[in-house]
């Protein structure tokens, strides 16, 4: 997958870019106060292939001037009817502010929709006040259940079925 966005390109996790992709992570999270995580909630991140590709979900990156300054990942779940979790969709300072992460969640939607899955969840934390925002403004829902420690919110989003 490679689909552009302005000077950005979002294209399909390869292996090269494992320490880049953890490092875009672990920059946010210090950035709002949080915990990186490699053997624990970000595993993950560094073990792509198992946790993301072999299950039948997708990680992205995202490109700009040849350097990776976003993520973005989801995988299948079973939390719900025919459900999937968006996980790390972090995005550096500099990627920020013009529309890309809202262009990257409705990227994701279509694709999970066009794969006839039908639920979204999302955990996230209070303090990534920018993500909190960009969820409750696109249809998604208070939930319960969290699952991952740092996290205090937990979202859900029922897609409309493509056909």
């Amino acid at each position: 997958m490679r689909i552009q966005y302005q000077d950005f390109l979002i294209r399909t996790w390869e292996a090269g870019d494992r320490q880049a992709a953890g490092e875009v992570i672990r920059s946010v999270l210090a950035e709002y106060g949080l915990d990186w995580e490699p053997t624990g909630a970000d595993q993950d991140a560094l073990e792509v292939e198992t946790a993301y590709l072999q299950r039948g979900g997708e990680f992205w990156v995202v490109e700009w001037q040849g350097q990776i300054v976003g993520t973005a990942a989801y995988y299948p779940v079973s939390r719900g009817e025919a459900a999937v979790e968006i996980r790390k969709m972090y995005l550096l300072p500099l990627a920020r502010g013009q529309g890309l992460g809202r262009f990257l969640l409705q990227t994701l939607e279509g694709t999970i929709a066009a794969r006839h899955l039908q639920q979204i969840w999302i955990e996230t934390a209070t303090v990534l006040r920018e993500a909190v925002q960009l969820y409750e403004s696109s249809g998604y829902q208070p939930a319960t259940g969290v699952e991952v420690a740092r996290c205090d919110r937990v979202y859900v989003k029922t897609l409309k079925s493509v056909d």
